[in-house]
């Protein structure tokens, strides 16, 4: 897994970070929130592990800002706080473990272990359509770097349908039908939707077939 930790700690941070690597894990540190965003600008994580400091309380902040943009990477928090408040608030905003201080790096490992089945059944439900875009089916939502894409009903509707026939061929009678209904649009208007809709884009993955309608391929990562 791709994992960004912030702990202030050096030393612990240093140990968590050689364990993770050991275990084959690739892994980014940071001391401060505000180091995190930078990284989470520019990279998809798998998980987040974020300390919770007592006197700041930096990583609930952090996530809870994050949550705010529809932001959706798993994260775990680790902490001395022992305090129900701060371990429900944690749980609260989508926490998918709560680790206390002190703990044993193999118990790290335990609850990543736990963690990795319910992260791949999430990345399950994640179309790649590119190296930033993904579409969440359940949710019915289209994410860049994790952050809600805005896109109007009708764009909605363009993405939802290409992403339900991923790989295959939509035709202007297809899209027609799911996303204008019994409306009567010509070939025109839905050509100029989509053009639209590719210029909201930052990353084009629509593929046009002049004449014949649109495709959009699962996105496979290459190995760095």
């Amino acid at each position: 897994m791709k994992i960004l930790l912030l702990e202030n700690n050096k030393i612990l941070q240093s140990d968590i970070k050689e364990y993770l690597v050991d275990l084959g894990h690739h892994c980014v540190t940071c001391y401060y929130p505000q180091d995190a965003k930078h990284y989470l600008v520019d990279t998809i994580y798998d998980l987040l592990i974020l300390n919770i400091d007592e006197e700041t309380l930096d990583g609930l902040e952090l996530y809870s800002e994050l949550k705010e943009t529809n932001f959706s990477t798993p994260v775990m928090f680790i902490s001395t706080l022992t305090d129900i408040e701060t371990i429900s608030r944690a749980f609260d905003l989508g926490g998918c473990e709560y680790l206390k201080k002190p703990f044993h790096v193999k118990e790290l490992g335990y609850r990543l272990q736990k963690l990795s089945y319910e992260i791949e059944n999430i990345k399950r439900e994640h179309i790649l359509l590119s190296s930033n875009y993904s579409y969440i089916k359940k949710e019915k939502k289209l994410l860049y770097k994790n952050l809600v894409q805005p896109l109007t009903k009708k764009q909605f509707y363009i993405i939802e349908c290409l992403c339900k026939n991923l790989g295959s061929m939509i035709n202007f009678d297809l899209f027609r039908e799911y996303a204008w209904g019994s409306d009567l649009v010509s070939d025109a208007t839905i050509r100029t939707e989509i053009s639209r809709l590719r210029k909201v884009l930052k990353e084009d993955f629509i593929q046009n077939y002049k004449g014949i309608g649109y495709k959009v391929d699962r996105y496979v990562k290459t190995p760095n």
